[in-house]
């Protein structure tokens, strides 16, 4: 059981110091937006990045708090659970 959480616990250690860049991946299509980015009505190619990079975090926060909200009593007992042993 230790290992399982040692094991996590080094995953999410190594997610957190990884480089921006590497985390930042986005998709192809969303991309080739962003580097195109004309000089257009939408105020050029920052303006749509940050558009586009604030609404891919949105989608990808919207299941996690979803998630949260269905399952928070089972995780605050876990978490007490946590806290509460010996080991």
């Amino acid at each position: 059981m230790k290992s399982a959480h040692l094991s996590i616990l080094l995953m999410v250690l190594a997610m957190v110091l990884l480089p921006e860049a590497v985390l930042a991946q986005g998709c192809s299509m969303c991309k080739a937006v962003v580097e195109s980015g004309d000089e257009g009505i939408y105020g050029g190619g920052q303006s749509i990045g940050a558009g586009l990079n604030k609404g891919i975090l949105y989608l990808m926060a919207v299941p996690y708090v979803l998630l949260f909200l269905l399952f928070r009593k089972r995780i605050v007992a876990f978490v007490r659970e946590m806290a509460g042993a010996q080991g």
